[in-house]
């Protein structure tokens, strides 16, 4: 591994747990080495697995043995992976401190930075074996599927926080006021529905009924008791005695 800081990539995590991280120190087939800072200033090294290794259970569980072996050596308790690792590892003669780590889905170490002296790289020499650990190594070397993949573990995002709940007092006085507003909006609606009915105009009557008289039929002939004209008159008949006649035809 080149022992170089370079700039954060696109796929580095911006900070792991209290830590910001701010170049890259190291790239590895196991893992990842940023150069970090803690919340009082102090500069750490941290190593994180690749996201292979970080899937890989075997792998994972070297990484997070070897951290928790080393913290027991600290207290004096010394395990077989401490001494493992401590002799693979000729940088330095004693386990760097280890302060924090995180053994979830993406595990990661913080320790001390110091240039010229070993960090958190050194949890990342348990990870990749060869051959097989029955006693001595011995046997073929074999490379992990996941050599390859050079992408950091990045942690899951952070749990939201759950909803704000309101106490029971609070959801008492909405549901009053909730209760008075439906209450006061039915009145309105009906008060509203009444003036129309109100101010509608009343069916208008229908007009009267107006009979007018038939006058009666006129006859187109002569009535009975009608005179027929006299003598003298210009017409048809008996003519009749005159006026001067009427003595007339008496004995003398």
């Amino acid at each position: 591994m080149a022992d170089v800081a370079s700039p954060l990539q696109y796929d580095d995590p911006p900070h792991l747990g209290p830590f910001l991280m701010q170049a890259r120190l190291r790239v590895g087939p196991a893992g990842l080495v940023y150069l970090g800072r803690g919340a009082d200033g102090r500069a750490v090294s941290v190593a994180v697995l690749t996201r292979g290794a970080a899937l890989d259970p075997a792998a994972r569980d070297r990484f997070v043995t070897g951290i928790r072996e080393a913290m027991a050596s600290r207290s004096g308790v010394r395990g077989w992976m401490a001494r493992a690792a401590r002799g693979r590892t000729a940088v330095a003669d004693a386990t760097p401190q280890v302060l924090a780590m995180d053994d979830g889905s993406a595990p990661w170490v913080a320790t001390p930075y110091e240039s010229g002296r070993v960090g958190a790289e050194w949890f990342l020499e348990p990870v990749l074996v060869s051959g097989t650990l029955i006693g001595e190594e011995h046997g073929p070397d074999f490379a992990p599927y996941w050599v390859s993949d050079r992408s950091p573990a990045l942690p899951p995002p952070p749990k939201g926080a759950p909803p704000p709940t309101e106490t029971q007092r609070s959801v008492i006085i909405a549901s009053v006021v909730l209760t008075v507003l439906l209450v006061l909006l039915t009145v309105m609606l009906w008060l509203l529905l009444r003036r129309v009915e109100e101010v509608q105009p009343p069916p208008r009557p229908l007009p009267g009924t107006v009979f007018v008289p038939t006058p009666p039929p006129v006859p187109t002939t002569t009535g009975p008791g009608r005179p027929t004209p006299g003598p003298g008159r210009t017409g048809t008949g008996t003519p009749g005695p005159s006026e001067g006649d009427e003595n007339e035809g008496e004995p003398i």
